[in-house]
């Protein structure tokens, strides 16, 4: 996730899932707002995003959650280097997101072993399936 257009992207997605009736609620916020800094977007470029239309959410909100995790993830080892506070981190998001633990694991050990770090969403599926 090299771009800007990437990271705004992904941010954008985001805030539509956790926007419910048209509402941020401040816990959600703060979270997105870390997410934001962990992207090195700054306070006013966060701000902005969240006047911007916001992408639909149809589908299953289940796979949606999780490729939004699968993102995240690759975010973070996108550059080879997996920080000492990184793997708690992406810990902590998936938690808060309502991802099983196990199968948080069980994708970080994916993703790590991955060449291109490319896992197709039935295989997303059905790891936070079992």
């Amino acid at each position: 996730m090299d771009t800007c257009e990437e990271k705004k992207n992904l941010l954008l997605e985001m805030i539509a899932y956790a926007t419910i009736d048209g509402q941020l609620s401040k816990k959600g916020y703060d979270f997105l707002f870390l997410i934001a800094n962990e992207l090195n977007f700054e306070k006013g470029g966060f701000i902005n995003l969240l006047g911007e239309e916001l992408p639909s959410l149809s589908g299953n909100m289940k796979l949606i959650r999780i490729k939004q995790f699968y993102q995240l993830v690759v975010f973070f080892q996108n550059d080879g280097v997996l920080y000492k506070q990184d793997p708690e981190l992406i810990i902590h998001i998936a938690i808060s997101m309502g991802l099983d633990l196990e199968a948080i694991k069980i994708l970080l050990k994916k993703v790590k072993n991955s060449p291109n770090s490319i896992i197709p969403d039935d295989v997303l599926l059905s790891i936070f399936q079992e």
